[in-house]
């Protein structure tokens, strides 16, 4: 069942799902000590918040890595067009378990790799929209996970800079077109922006080139504010951000 739960909750209760699949029901073909596969749209660097309390609930379940578990990692950092072949690669391989996190493409990826090793994932969308689960109630499938609705925050993060700027007539938006919650993310925002009378360039960026187009826009238009849309694209890229 998918539910939510906080965000330091919800990722220890991954590692404790992850640990809880059954993996018995492929021992013939698993290893003496069972390999969980990792799969992230992110990066290490951005990792710790996330790792720390998965490897925390698989500790709680009784597995330590290094010991009685073995977790191969695949980073995308923020490059989707990886996660394909990662995801590919950690089935082949093959893994007990496969946990997705850092964002939808993961998932997706995870998705379409296999129809049969159990995927947990975290994701910022709505799982049944996504077609990662059949309904919240009964996921079906070999998918189950948790959604932190992080891609339907756009019009609050807009509201929250109309209120740092409240003289701004039009305020930026900057999307990773690659995402697939982008044209949603900008649909909410156009929607929120009308209500309040903005203006809302909309700007994209699909490479670290275009993150820096983007802010030379900002600065020639005069733009007064720029929200970036959730996408672990730019969670991987925040240096370039600020």
């Amino acid at each position: 069942m998918t539910v939510t739960i906080g965000r330091r909750e919800l990722l220890a209760a991954l590692g404790g799902a992850a640990a809880a699949w059954p993996l018995a029901a492929r021992a013939q073909r698993q290893p003496a000590v069972p390999v969980i596969g990792f799969l992230s749209g992110r990066s290490p660097s951005d990792a710790p918040y996330i790792l720390v309390p998965f490897r925390q609930g698989l500790k709680e379940a009784g597995f330590v890595e290094g010991q009685n578990v073995t977790i191969e990692y695949r980073w995308a950092i923020g490059q989707y067009d990886r996660l394909p072949a990662q995801a590919a690669e950690l089935v082949q391989k093959p893994v007990a378990v496969l946990v997705s996190a850092g964002g939808e493409p993961a998932a997706l990826a995870a998705k379409a790799a296999t129809s049969t090793i159990p995927i947990v994932f975290t994701i910022g969308d709505d799982p049944v929209k996504l077609g990662l689960v059949a309904s919240y109630n009964r996921p079906g499938g070999n998918l189950t996970g948790i959604n932190i609705f992080t891609t339907t925050l756009e019009a609050k993060r807009l509201g929250l800079l109309h209120e740092l700027v409240p003289q701004a007539a039009a305020i930026g938006v900057l999307l990773n077109a690659n995402f697939p919650a982008a044209e949603r993310q900008l649909r909410d925002v156009q929607g929120a922006a009308r209500a309040i009378g903005l203006q809302i360039p909309a700007l994209r960026a699909n490479i670290d080139r275009e993150i820096e187009v983007a802010f030379e826009t900002v600065a020639s238009q005069r733009i007064a504010a720029l929200a970036v849309a959730a996408s672990p694209f730019f969670t991987t890229r925040r240096d370039k951000a600020v």
